[in-house]
């Protein structure tokens, strides 16, 4: 049984196990419920070479425990360092593994969509190669796979510098406010969905955004959503990026951007429950869009009478 939630996707009421810090947390099981299907595993790769052998190695090992039928797509975004070489190494021992290689540097969300576009699965999953996530929290997901159209993860206890936290939280209030989308954790790398929804949509964002652009074009199909707790590991290894001021920037040039994309997007025909404009996001857009130019106008006055008193 499901009840709607305040994002119009829908969440599941099963039973759970105590609450982590006010959000439910799976119920943890030797057992594992496997797949109906195939999965695609789509790795983004930006200079990863002291972590994606073992991240791809680690994959290759606990994927058959959920489906006899995967591929491991792993698209190297760009790298100067050794990735690609050691990528084709694995690929010669595994044909499972698919790498995709882009000349240049194009991006989380270009990396990501090049991915989804190459999968062929009934189900497709992404995780970063940071080895920040663990591929056998995978169990906690495939117990909803069947009955929602997307499993998102959310990290339990993130193990990020501060600023980078404090970043997430301000960003998820504001997707909350401009898309209706309510994620405890939207940028959270480790989500599963059904292959033929996330294969549907046309993603443009270049960046960090594709997550918000993945849930606000969802929200719109009125696809069904589930979230699970997962845990979340320091980075052994490489660097992040995804703290960087440039980055942030950008991040908040493209929410914007994407606010005014969604008013023209259309679901498909065969989409569950299509649904309107986020309207609250708008109300919220105009209310800041007059005081802002309200507060320009007294600012300006102030500077003419001063300009004026001085003569």
């Amino acid at each position: 049984m499901t009840s709607p939630s305040a994002s119009g996707t829908s969440q599941s009421t099963a039973t759970r196990a105590p609450q982590l810090n006010g959000l439910t947390e799976p119920v943890r099981s030797s057992a594992v419920t496997r797949l109906t299907g195939s999965l695609s595993l789509v790795l983004p790769a930006h200079n990863e070479e002291a972590n994606i052998e073992v991240v791809v190695s680690q994959a290759l090992a606990a994927l058959p425990r959920f489906t006899d039928e995967f591929e491991i797509i792993v698209i190297n975004d760009g790298s100067r360092d050794r990735t690609a070489e050691i990528l084709e190494a694995l690929a010669r021992r595994d044909a499972r593994v698919k790498p995709v290689h882009h000349k240049v540097n194009r991006g989380y969300g270009g990396a990501l969509t090049t991915g989804f576009k190459a999968s062929t699965g009934d189900y497709v999953m992404f995780m970063d190669a940071d080895r920040q996530f663990d591929i056998n929290d995978l169990a906690l997901l495939t117990p909803f796979a069947n009955r929602f159209d997307m499993v998102a993860g959310f990290r339990k206890e993130r193990h990020d510098p501060i600023h980078r936290r404090i970043n997430a939280l301000v960003f998820n209030l504001a997707v909350r406010t401009l898309f209706g989308i309510h994620l405890y954790d939207i940028d959270c790398a480790f989500k599963l969905f059904r292959g033929e929804l996330i294969r549907s949509m046309d993603l443009k964002a270049p960046g960090a955004l594709i997550n918000t652009e993945i849930q606000a074009k969802a929200r719109r199909q009125g696809a069904t959503l589930e979230q699970v707790g997962v845990n979340h590991y320091p980075r052994v290894a490489g660097t992040a990026t995804g703290g960087n001021w440039r980055v942030i920037a950008r991040a908040m040039k493209e929410t914007l951007l994407l606010w005014w994309r969604m008013h023209f997007y259309e679901p498909p025909v065969d989409a569950r429950e299509p649904r309107a404009p986020y309207v609250f996001g708008d109300a919220v857009v105009a209310t800041g869009s007059l005081v802002g130019v309200g507060l320009l106008r007294r600012t300006w006055r102030r500077v003419i009478r001063r300009g004026s008193s001085s003569r």
